[in-house]
């Protein structure tokens, strides 16, 4: 018996396709996602290759990102940017819709939930204080 990937449940290339263009139009046009849009360049094309390069390899894929970069450590080219448990849910915001608008099953939104929770949360560089903390 094999067990099916994530990448083939989602619909192999074109499923990881569609799922990146997807995320970076929501990210484009969510007011709620503006801290992590303004992270990025005008034209979001080349992030989106970048992300379908990883997600590809990610979600058990061909390795298309670790043939290019020779890893999968993402934590490098995130450095720049202050991210925080804001930016971090806004881009699971942002993903957790493309899931929902491209049809993704009941089954590979629950496989992805945690895993994709631990992916965003690594990236965190920053540590965010709430007011109340403060008092």
């Amino acid at each position: 018996m094999t067990e099916t990937v994530p990448y083939e449940l989602l619909g192999g290339e074109e499923g990881v396709r569609t799922l990146c263009r997807t995320f970076y139009r929501i990210m484009d046009e969510e007011p709620r996602a503006r801290d992590i849009r303004v992270m990025h360049k005008p034209d979001l094309a080349p992030m989106e290759d970048k992300l379908f390069d990883y997600l590809s390899t990610w979600l058990g894929g061909p390795p298309i990102y670790r043939e290019k970069t020779g890893g999968m450590c993402i934590t490098a080219p995130h450095r720049p940017y202050a991210i925080g448990e804001k930016e971090r849910d806004q881009w699971l915001m942002c993903m957790g819709r493309a899931l929902e608008e491209m049809g993704a099953s009941r089954e590979v939104k629950d496989m992805l939930k945690n895993p994709l929770f631990r992916v965003a949360d690594m990236l965190r560089n920053t540590s965010e204080r709430a007011d109340s903390a403060a008092e």
